[in-house]
């Protein structure tokens, strides 16, 4: 497959930076890197792009085609909101924002300027998570009743040298949940109410380092979300995914689908029917989907190339990445407050 022609630029050269880097450099034209750390110059000279400390610095030089901002949280709006006023079609890594009124924000702009946004939710371009999607939508499962995600294994301490991550606005709920949330949104619909509690009783920081939630979807589906990055456990998207050489794959799963007709396992896509008579007295046999497997980054970002060129439209929108925040704000509501909170529609 040809490379695009389309210039494309990275703002933050941390670790899913420079994992976007080397997508667009296989895909595409890195123009620039964009970090103000002196080794990110460095690394864009690896690949014969552009440096530049600032992205105000380069908007002001450059006009690209598109630019993916993988900054930490609490400067993806104002490195969205800088490309948008540039009419530069934009992938921002999740969460779109680390604020609801900072994601309206974004949504105004985008309408504004007639320039698209996609948010970096790159689980939904896995083939994984299109098959269980597919098989949800075929009623292999029937009615959705009720679901479970898991997030548990321990980050190192070195993880929370770089200063952001021990602050509010980053912390599992939003670096990781918001993944877990999002997902579980993508099969089940939207979700309307929550109950939370969290801990910081490990590591003692600004932020939590364990969390336990009940969801109720609009649907009427009810689910559960348990996440702690303190626990030694192989429970977790990165650990059971494979999609990530950095993780050591396990074959276990991260997340439980039941339905009426049938229970489904993800990311292993296995799922379970009983053979004859529904009944816990039947026999209840095993079945694998079957998938190809494909990297979700590379994928999202080929179909952000195609949102660039007006032949997609984002598969997680900007409206898609405010509903995501707005239940994280409402879990760490009910976790403070200890009272559940409902989330009215956006």
């Amino acid at each position: 497959m040809p490379k695009s022609p389309l210039k494309i630029a990275v703002v933050g050269a941390g670790l899913i930076g420079r994992k976007h880097a080397q997508v667009v450099a296989d895909h595409a034209h890195l123009h620039a890197l964009i970090d103000p750390n002196p080794e990110a110059k460095e690394i864009a000279a690896q690949f014969g792009a552009l440096w530049f400390d600032t992205l105000d610095a380069y908007l002001t030089q450059h006009q690209p085609d598109g630019v993916i901002v993988a900054t930490p949280n609490q400067l993806h709006s104002a490195h969205a909101m800088a490309c948008l006023n540039k009419r530069v079609p934009t992938l921002v890594e999740k969460p779109l924002a680390d604020t609801q009124t900072a994601g309206r924000d974004i949504i105004a702009a985008s309408k504004q300027n007639d320039t698209p946004v996609l948010v970096g939710h790159h689980r939904r371009h896995s083939p994984v998570i299109k098959a269980a999607k597919q098989a949800i939508e075929d009623c292999a499962l029937g009615q959705i009743v009720t679901v479970q995600a898991q997030f548990w294994l321990f980050k190192p301490d070195d993880y929370f040298d770089v200063d952001w991550r021990r602050k509010a606005g980053a912390g599992p709920t939003f670096i990781n949940l918001i993944h877990d949330v999002d997902l579980l949104r993508h099969f089940c619909g939207d979700i309307s109410r929550v109950h939370a509690v969290e801990s910081n009783a490990v590591r003692g920081f600004e932020v939590e380092d364990t969390s336990a939630v009940i969801l109720q979807f609009a649907s009427g589906v009810l689910g559960t979300l348990s996440i702690s990055d303190t626990v030694v456990a192989p429970w977790s998207w990165e650990l059971t995914a494979g999609e990530n050489p950095a993780y050591p794959k396990t074959d276990q799963s991260a997340y439980m689908l039941g339905g009426t007709k049938g229970g489904l396992s993800v990311p292993d896509l296995g799922l379970w029917q009983h053979t004859t008579k529904r009944s816990w007295w039947e026999p209840i046999e095993r079945t694998s989907l079957p998938v190809t497997a494909a990297d979700p980054v590379a994928e999202q970002f080929l179909h952000f190339l195609d949102v660039i060129e007006g032949t997609a439209t984002p598969l997680v929108s900007a409206q898609d990445g405010l509903k995501n925040i707005l239940v994280l704000e409402a879990i760490k509501t009910a976790a403070a407050t200890g009272l559940a909170q409902t989330i009215a529609p956006s």
